[in-house]
């Protein structure tokens, strides 16, 4: 059986951080795409539209890497499928943020984004003893 919280595949250490095990290159991911968004409500509010582009770009292309990472190969009751959903559902809050200069669906796409950090985040100590202790089934 698979445990709960590997439902990302290891993503390639090509993406520059070869310090950081798999579970916190998908922190890393959460992180950046939540920045990007803060940056992109600033660029809105300070109506600074190629500087907003750039933010919101980066933040669907850190989604995506999300979606991305997801393991679908494993029996997860569909989890991947809905996080894959989720994570489709925030690129098209953040496009629409980007077409419209609208504030809006930027909270929406944060909102979502953090609630699954916070759940990313809430597995790190069991993500590092499943890695460290060979008996944890993998």
């Amino acid at each position: 059986m698979q445990k709960q919280g590997w439902q990302y595949k290891a993503v390639d250490v090509s993406t520059g951080v070869s310090d950081a095990d798999p579970h916190r290159l998908i922190q890393m991911l959460y992180e950046g795409a939540l920045d990007s968004i803060a940056v992109a409500k600033g660029c809105i509010e300070r109506r600074e539209t190629e500087a907003k582009g750039l933010a919101i770009g980066k933040a669907i292309g850190l989604v995506g890497g999300l979606r991305d990472s997801l393991n679908h190969e494993i029996v997860d009751g569909g989890l991947a499928d809905n996080l894959s959903a989720l994570y489709e559902y925030v690129s098209n809050c953040l496009l629409k943020a980007s077409a419209e200069d609208n504030k809006a669906p930027l909270e929406s796409a944060r909102e979502i984004l953090s609630e699954l950090k916070s759940g990313w985040d809430g597995i790190r100590a069991d993500a590092l003893a499943e890695k460290h202790d060979p008996r944890v089934s993998a």
